[in-house]
């Protein structure tokens, strides 16, 4: 079987993360690289075996021009014409999340997408988790009212995690996540009301080389969903590195039966009389690039459960949630 020939845009933790998987496929191989630090990019080739590096994607486009696809992974304002270059060429990409932090960019690479027809992913890859199958399955029956979740933390020591302007913060940044499985889970919402908080973090916690902080504490959204569930999603990114144990995930209640979804880690299923337990057997990461990867082979884009177009709407739900804390009303999407 002739080789899928890859290209990677940003060396950084997220890439080796994907690449993890990608040096275990037999069907695969990277041949450039591109990332501004040529350490990062060194180290890559190495891992990967690809026989060039460039110092950014301009340089990276402009030279290879006989890729199968791209892997895209940098910081959420870093997306400079780099999904747009791809879609000119046709060329299937996976891209990390958050996408972006321009929500037209997003629209329109999204429709350029739909357009051309072109096998896209974003790094959704919770929706590959065999627990979240089997919560999927335990959905079909439910009769669901309320659900409540968090994704509570410490703050990532990157750069761009410092800054609400270039993360986002931490719901659509890191939450987006469960934002996601709740789409995924129970379709579309119609509005969202959220607030948040700080204080409880300072500048002078972090190291000097770092910007200074300026990002919400913790917030707390409430979703509406048109099927009428309603789901609060707490976020925080305050707890010490030592500290608080924190059981994340989402805790689905329905009249009958409840779920409870830890994060990555099990799924329980709770009834009058009944517990039932199911740990996480696969790898949720290497499932997801590994059916991309298939798509992109059988040029087939409905092949990947979290395609561009699809990824947008979780996007836009985040945003929203993020205006509807800067402004305190209501957001009806």
């Amino acid at each position: 079987m002739e080789k899928l020939r890859i290209g990677l845009i940003g060396c950084g933790g997220m890439m080796n993360h994907h690449v993890n998987g990608l040096v275990t496929f037999d069907d695969v191989e990277v041949v450039a690289v591109a990332d501004p630090l040529k350490e990062r990019t060194e180290a890559m080739m190495k891992r990967t075996g690809a026989l060039r590096a460039y110092a950014g994607h301009k340089e990276f486009f402009a030279k290879e021009d006989e890729l199968d696809a791209v892997y895209i992974c940098v910081e959420p304002t870093a997306h400079d014409l780099i999904e747009e270059t791809a879609i000119e060429r046709n060329l299937p990409f996976m891209t990390e999340k958050p996408m972006t932090l321009d929500m037209s960019q997003a629209k329109a690479i999204a429709k350029a997408v739909e357009e051309k027809g072109l096998v896209t992913a974003v790094g959704f890859q919770d929706r590959y988790l065999d627990i979240v199958e089997r919560t999927k399955a335990e959905l079909e029956d439910m009769q669901v009212g309320m659900v409540y979740g968090s994704w509570i933390g410490g703050v990532p020591q990157v750069w761009w995690w410092m800054r609400k302007d270039t993360c986002g913060a931490q719901l659509l940044e890191q939450n987006i996540h469960l934002v996601d499985l709740l789409r995924y889970f129970f379709g579309e919402a119609e509005s969202v009301f959220a607030t948040c908080g700080r204080g409880l973090l300072s500048k002078d916690e972090f190291p000097s080389t770092l910007p200074a902080y300026d990002t919400d504490d913790f917030s707390s959204a409430t979703f509406i969903f048109k099927k009428g569930v309603v789901a609060n999603l707490m976020s925080g990114c305050f707890v010490k590195s030592n500290g608080n144990p924190i059981r994340n995930g989402l805790t689905i209640i329905g009249r009958e039966k409840s779920l409870e979804y830890s994060l990555r880690d099990s799924l329980s299923i709770y009834t009058a009389n009944t517990l039932a337990k199911y740990n996480r057997v696969e790898d949720q990461s290497i499932l997801h690039d590994r059916a991309f990867l298939d798509a992109v082979r059988a040029k087939d884009p409905t092949a990947v459960r979290s395609p561009y177009p699809d990824a947008l709407k979780s996007l836009l739900l985040a945003d929203a949630a993020n205006r509807s804390m800067e402004s305190g009303t209501l957001i009806k999407l």
